[in-house]
């Protein structure tokens, strides 16, 4: 419990800094803890709440709204076939989409760390974008590899970053949380879990605005990437070898 108390509050830390980091520090790290399902019913409610925050504050940098209505709308869709995978795949193979999804994340922000994409061509993807990223969203708790990544080659200032990744998280979760109601994977105790955590992540965000205009944002990126590579790491080695163990 120590361990998911801590990760929601460098999920919010990273959050208030950069943006983003409430689903890609935490759902990990929840699934490492208990499993896929937990962790994305989990952070509905922060991811929702936080959110609006952010999309708010930031809504005259945000992207235009064509750019946004394609993003989100993709986001939307996707989320809601990523959801019913999530209901119906095994564990295992859960497992091991969230371990893939974030060496994907790390691998693309190591490897291209200059890549940019020009705006004409980013408007053109947007909506394909979108649907990879709320697809991700649905069936592991990260968009990261697909939203995040997309919107970072753009070199978008700060404030423009945060508004447009808010507001598609804003419309994707709308549709996540009755998406998550009807297959049965959110109750009454996920949502107040979740409740709970959305605390946690108000608690750290101020934190991370904070440091957020003051340190550089490679230091943020270097402290979650070598957390999440610890964390996929574990949750390979935990899914591989827990399944042999069991086949044998």
């Amino acid at each position: 419990m120590i361990l998911a108390v801590l990760a929601i509050l460098l999920g919010g830390v990273m959050k208030g800094a950069i943006g983003a980091g409430v689903p890609v520090i935490a759902a990990p790290a929840l699934t490492m803890l208990f499993n896929v399902q937990t962790a994305v019913a989990i952070l509905v409610v922060p991811n929702l709440l936080s959110n609006i925050w952010q999309a708010w504050a930031f809504r005259e940098q945000a992207l235009p709204r064509r750019f946004l209505v394609l993003f989100a709308g993709g986001g939307m869709l996707g989320v809601a076939v990523g959801t019913w995978l999530l209901s119906i795949l095994p564990q295992e193979a859960l497992s091991l989409m969230v371990a893939l999804a974030v060496l994907a994340y790390i691998g693309l922000r190591v490897s291209r760390p200059g890549w940019t994409l020009a705006r004409s061509t980013a408007d053109r993807l947007s909506g394909a974008a979108g649907i990879a990223g709320g697809f991700l969203q649905g069936a592991t708790g990260i968009s990261a590899p697909a939203s995040i990544t997309f919107l970072n080659a753009m070199k978008l200032p700060r404030e423009a970053f945060i508004g447009t990744i808010s507001i598609f998280f804003v419309t994707m979760t709308a549709v996540q949380i009755p998406a998550l109601w009807s297959v049965g994977l959110l109750s009454l105790e996920m949502l107040a879990y979740g409740f709970g955590a959305l605390g946690l992540v108000f608690l750290s965000m101020p934190l991370g605005n904070w440091l957020g205009k003051r340190a550089s944002p490679k230091v943020f990126d270097m402290v979650m990437l070598l957390t999440l590579g610890a964390i996929a790491i574990k949750i390979l080695f935990e899914t591989i070898f827990g399944a042999a163990i069991h086949g044998a």
